[in-house]
């Protein structure tokens, strides 16, 4: 072990002045059998590394065809390798110069043992979560309602929440809110996504029944629906429809639901659209109109990505295109888009890309980079950068 004169001397030769320096000098010296495999290095940013303080934990996911991402409770980052030239050593116990006794007169040594070493370390980017699986994994085995005749139901791909955890790449709170956004429900401890012609019916049930008791879309009463709908379907069905299509809030002790009006004429548009390769946008907007409660009216502003309106075709088209089943890369979801239109305006782009902004980023940011812009008939229009194999 070094000796205070030793470390002098090499101060002496290294051209260092002793009073230049911390008074507290470490000796470090290799411990027995340490490697580089040993352990590995994450750079965390001030928000993780208070969880990790916190007590919370931070997760790896991915299938073995996957890229790893790491997760804590409401994020997903992506996880990359990032080499340094300086070798990184792990010694426990090491104080930092603001943690050191800065009261001492004289130079003093501390011997240390080296614990491991790396000269690279994992590092972190915030990234949206790949929820594009969810769905998937969720339509393998849709809920059609309740099983007839004493049917047993087919209990196969069925997943809990904690499957869904080990499958998804994203956060848990990532996926509850994706699970709310496509209208998935629990059943028996699982995560079904309903039947789209099953979810149609339960609206259509709601929808007939407020019309029938001439109530307010904005004031459905939870209790009433309960009671008059349970002959046709389950209570806890018709509540989950009453939570996908409306807002629930209580008034005079009674729980009310107002009853989204976007989002049902949205529904009943899709319905619509399911089967139809292109439909007359004419036509479209007519029985459109006429398929959605009494009271309601729509606007193709309520299709924003999940219709496309061709207004170059004669006569006027729109056809089902929805964000949801894009891919979630940004390059392929570019290329995806260019091979269904060659040039697209910027109000008709902007529903299909929207979702893949970055924290502070535009929809104008991403098309400069992936898309080149130029005029037509006055109106500004984007094309792809690269070729697109069609």
């Amino acid at each position: 072990m070094r000796t205070l004169e030793e470390v002098q001397a090499t101060l002496q030769i290294a051209k260092l002045k002793e009073e230049d320096l911390q008074t507290t000098i470490h000796c470090l010296s290799f411990g027995e059998n340490v490697s580089s495999a040993d352990y590995c290095l994450m750079e965390l940013d001030d928000t993780l590394c208070k969880q990790i303080e916190a007590g919370q934990s931070l997760v790896i996911r991915g299938d073995k065809d996957e890229r790893a991402v790491l997760c804590s409770g409401d994020k997903t980052y992506d996880l990359k390798i990032a080499d340094t030239s300086n070798l990184l050593l792990f010694v426990p116990g090491c104080q930092t110069p603001d943690q050191l006794p800065n009261n001492l007169d004289s130079s003093h040594l501390v011997h240390t043992q080296i614990w491991g070493f790396c000269n690279s370390y994992w590092e972190l980017r915030k990234r949206r979560p790949k929820l594009k699986k969810l769905k998937k994994l969720l339509m393998e085995n849709p809920y059609e309602g309740p099983a007839i005749g004493g049917q047993e139901e087919v209990a196969e791909n069925q997943y809990t929440m904690f499957d869904l955890l080990e499958r998804i790449q994203a956060s848990e709170a990532e996926i509850k809110d994706n699970l709310k956004a496509i209208h998935a429900c629990e059943i028996n401890g699982c995560w079904r996504l309903l039947d789209f012609d099953y979810e149609m019916k339960l609206l259509g049930h709601v929808s007939q029944l407020v019309d029938s008791e001439s109530w307010s879309f904005n004031k459905v009463p939870l209790q009433n629906c309960l009671e008059e709908l349970a002959p046709l379907e389950p209570k806890e069905m018709i509540e989950h429809c009453l939570n996908c299509y409306g807002h629930r809030y209580i008034e005079n002790d009674q729980i009310l639901y107002s009853l989204y009006e976007d989002k049902i004429c949205q529904a009943l548009a899709l319905l619509l659209l399911q089967n139809a390769v292109k439909f007359n946008l004419k036509e479209f907007q007519e029985v459109w109109q006429q398929s959605v409660p009494d009271g309601m009216s729509t606007s193709l502003d309520q299709l924003k990505g999940v219709a496309l309106v061709d207004r170059t075709s004669r006569p006027e088209t729109i056809c089902l295109l929805r964000v949801e089943d894009l891919p979630e890369d940004t390059q392929e979801r570019f290329n995806h888009l260019f091979t269904l239109r060659e040039k697209w305006t910027d109000d008709d782009i902007t529903p299909y890309i929207q979702d893949l902004c970055g924290e502070k980023q535009s929809t104008g940011a991403l098309l400069t980079k992936y898309a080149r812009s130029s005029m037509q008939n006055g109106v500004k229009v984007f094309n792809s950068r690269r070729p697109v194999a069609t």
